[in-house]
């Protein structure tokens, strides 16, 4: 009986999405939040430090987003494993997230703990105060990176109980590891506690704390809760290297487009940063903190169309991933909207967690909550379109948009802005992300060809 075509599903089919996707945005809530704290206790040290944390962050986040997409890349061979109910084939998976995700974390661990400052000093060329931003963010950098490796085996432990439709364990986790932060960080900042005041060096030292008793929880609940894709580290290089190519293959195709976004958001963070002071890149800092409390829903999409449309791709049942991922498009457009009326709610609620901010600080951070608000739904649709094209192995659809756009259009628009303009960051901000409706035009023909509406875990034919 072939299922109907309407736009939207049933309020059960909604009920079971939300059922995997609500504990994930909830962890990426409480993620966010360790953020919010972060930023809210550190802008009490005055803008210039707040400044030079944030901007070691905003270094962090190229990397995250690299790691984030090898575990991703693994995460789609998981959720279609787990779909066809084999095991051996999630054993494999996490391999590849593990093994390349600590990898990573080795290398990029190696680059802080030697060029640090060139790092923060490439971010902030042209701000007025760039010498005291990179004097702190080094400082911050060459700390915090200490618990990367760790960081990359909590990673792939807590995306792949997501992917197999098990997100409860991770948020419970994460929870208490954003507890344990905001405690060191009210300890170690400001000296409370008889704790020496380790200012910068404190949040470090706070974050790196929560993060190892965060990857011992994840090991120890993986290994006593037998998880049905973990393997011990003693026996992660026990791969199957002919599956390990064809991932790293797939997941070649996504470090190409996640990366071409990251790169470009990261070349004109750095232009933002240069059209003021410190203020700039505090406000700037400050409103990204608030925004990605709301971002939540686009992890909440990934994971949960991973978990849905991919266990049905595994199970063969194309007809049925077809119908459930157009659903799941249509949803994540109100999903948006109805955050972003929240998010420009929270505006009024600036001056007040950030209080510590200068005026012109807390200016800008009102005007980017504003400006991102207005995207949110179609950014929540752009997330949905790639997680369904990446449920069913397609990752060439996210080379042609991401790299496409952005070095057509996204790139050289920014820095026309930035040369030949004197607007603000915001406003800047405000017009080049016009071309992310190119990307939504490209990627809804692109899947019009449902070249993602494949089995991945069918075996191959001798």
């Amino acid at each position: 009986m072939p299922m109907r075509r309407s736009l939207f599903g049933p309020a059960s089919f909604y009920r079971e999405v939300l059922a995997v996707a609500l504990p994930v945005m909830a962890q990426q809530a409480i993620q966010s939040l360790v953020s919010l704290i972060d930023n809210f206790m550190v802008a009490g040290l005055g803008d210039a430090k707040m400044a030079g944390v944030n901007v070691a962050n905003q270094v962090n986040f190229v990397y995250l987003v690299i790691m984030m997409t090898l575990s991703s890349a693994g995460g789609i061979y998981m959720s279609q494993y787990r779909g066809a109910g084999d095991e051996e084939g999630m054993r494999q998976a996490y391999r590849f997230k593990a093994i390349t995700t600590m990898g990573l974390s080795a290398l990029y661990f190696a680059v802080c703990q030697t060029i640090p400052a060139a790092l923060i000093t490439v971010m902030t060329q042209g701000n007025a105060a760039q010498a005291e931003i990179v004097a702190h963010g080094a400082a911050y950098l060459r700390v915090v990176s200490w618990m990367f490796i760790p960081m990359g085996l909590s990673q792939s432990i807590g995306a792949a109980f997501r992917e197999i439709g098990k997100p409860n364990a991770p948020l419970v986790i994460s929870v208490c590891a954003t507890l344990i932060n905001t405690f060191f960080n009210w300890v170690l900042i400001y000296g409370n506690l008889g704790a020496p005041r380790l200012e910068i060096s404190g949040a470090a030292i706070a974050t790196n704390i929560a993060r190892g008793v965060e990857v011992v929880a994840f090991v120890v609940y993986a290994h006593s809760g037998k998880a049905p894709f973990y393997v011990p580290l003693s026996k992660l290089l026990k791969a199957r290297w002919s599956l390990f190519r064809e991932i790293l293959g797939k997941s070649s195709l996504m470090l190409l487009s996640e990366t071409s976004w990251v790169v470009s958001e990261t070349v004109t963070t750095a232009l933002y940063n240069g059209r003021g002071g410190a203020e700039v890149v505090a406000g700037m800092s400050a409103g990204w903190a608030i925004a990605n409390i709301f971002f939540l829903v686009f992890t909440g999409i990934h994971v949960s169309t991973g978990v849905v449309v991919g266990g049905l791709l595994g199970a063969d049942r194309l007809d049925e991933a077809r119908v459930r991922a157009r659903w799941i498009m249509s949803g994540s457009v109100v999903a948006g909207t109805a955050l972003a009326l929240l998010q420009v709610a929270s505006i009024a609620a600036v001056p007040f967690v950030f209080m510590n901010l200068t005026k012109d600080a807390t200016k800008v951070t009102g005007g980017l909550l504003l400006v991102i608000s207005l995207y949110l739904p179609l950014w929540s649709l752009l997330n949905a379109q790639f997680a369904v094209s990446r449920a069913g192995g397609d990752t060439m659809m996210g080379v042609v948009v991401d790299v496409g756009v952005t070095y057509a259009l996204f790139i050289p628009g920014a820095f026309a802005l930035a040369f030949l303009t004197p607007i603000g960051p915001v406003a800047m901000y405000a017009i080049v992300k016009l071309t992310d409706f190119a990307k939504w035009f490209i990627a809804h023909r692109w899947l019009k060809k449902e070249r993602w509406l494949k089995n991945l875990a069918a075996p191959v034919a001798p």
